[in-house]
């Protein structure tokens, strides 16, 4: 197998995954999908990232990619022709994950939770409730901001509709990231949204933009079980480079015993600093089932602690 093999841990309903998987198409590459839980317990995910449970999940060998910045980053560093950045425009698209992966996903997923909940299965909106919204969530504080939120993605995906009047994409003639970092928002909410097809048509540009993104498609998938995915860490070794980062504000340095985890909450992730920057930290952690792993996750978004 070659060593840059992307394996996709992920489930087909996964709104973050989706624009992985975009990604993936832009890029046209075969890639290995294995299918993990909707909800806790993973057992054949955790030997992986070490607790970190959110989806998608990425691995090339012995290294895992948390987060889809990570992962996304990685692709262009490992897979950088076709680029998703045509013109050049790679830090202001980034800014613009900032907005959607941000402020606009609140708002989303405020709505999908709200039109989704009569028939949400009780243990699903007790794992996500929370997830999204904080220790504190209450479906009745959700249901009460929905109008408010629905208003916002209005104003939101005008913004995206009023950018597209005079080009193929986001970006001009070729895709890029800011098309699946706006694409899978629209994709999410068309499919939780009772009236989904009614409240999109009023946004004409959208249309034929969506279109042109489903026909690039997700690349190429090939099945493979959780189980070979566990095999294949274990007889791998990390292939991430110590690096260290003078100027890193924290004063982290490489060797350091850290806790990594989300800051919107969720289970810490323990290990060795491995690698760092202004974009990521890597760390070393071990495991009886795979052995030595090098984690890696964004800079932005998490919080680290020194152990």
């Amino acid at each position: 197998m070659s060593g840059d093999q992307v394996i996709l841990h992920h489930y087909p309903q996964s709104p973050v995954t989706e624009k992985v998987r975009i990604v993936l198409g832009m890029k046209g590459l075969t890639w290995k999908s294995v299918l993990i839980p909707r909800l806790p317990p993973k057992p054949n995910l955790m030997p992986l990232t070490g607790g970190y449970r959110l989806t998608p999940v990425m691995q090339i060998g012995a290294d895992i990619y948390c987060d889809s910045k990570c992962i996304i980053r990685e692709l262009e560093r490992r897979f950088p022709d076709p680029t998703l950045f045509p013109g050049g425009a790679e830090g202001m698209a980034w800014g613009v994950g900032q907005w959607t992966d941000g402020p606009l996903f609140q708002d989303v997923v405020t709505v999908a939770l709200v039109e989704m909940s009569p028939n949400m299965p009780p243990e699903f909106l007790a794992d996500r409730g929370p997830l999204y919204f904080g220790p504190d969530f209450s479906l009745e504080d959700i249901k009460a901001k929905y109008t408010e939120c629905l208003a916002n993605v209005r104003t939101q995906f005008g913004w995206m509709d009023e950018r597209l009047e005079f080009r193929d994409f986001m970006l001009g003639a070729e895709p890029g990231l800011p098309d699946a970092l706006a694409y899978y928002l629209v994709w999410f909410l068309r499919d939780r949204m009772a009236e989904g097809d009614r409240f999109l048509r009023q946004f004409e540009n959208l249309a034929g933009w969506e279109q042109r993104i489903q026909d690039i498609g997700h690349g190429n998938p090939e099945e493979m079980s959780d189980l070979e995915a566990l095999d294949i860490a274990k007889n791998a070794d990390p292939q991430t480079p110590e690096q260290a980062d003078p100027g890193d504000p924290l004063g982290l340095n490489v060797g350091d015993k850290i806790t990594i985890e989300p800051v919107t909450g969720g289970p810490q992730v323990a290990g060795t600093l491995h690698s760092l920057s202004a974009n990521h930290l890597a760390i070393l952690r071990e495991d009886e089932q795979v052995r030595q792993i090098c984690v890696h996750f964004p800079r932005m978004g998490y919080r680290v602690k020194r152990t």
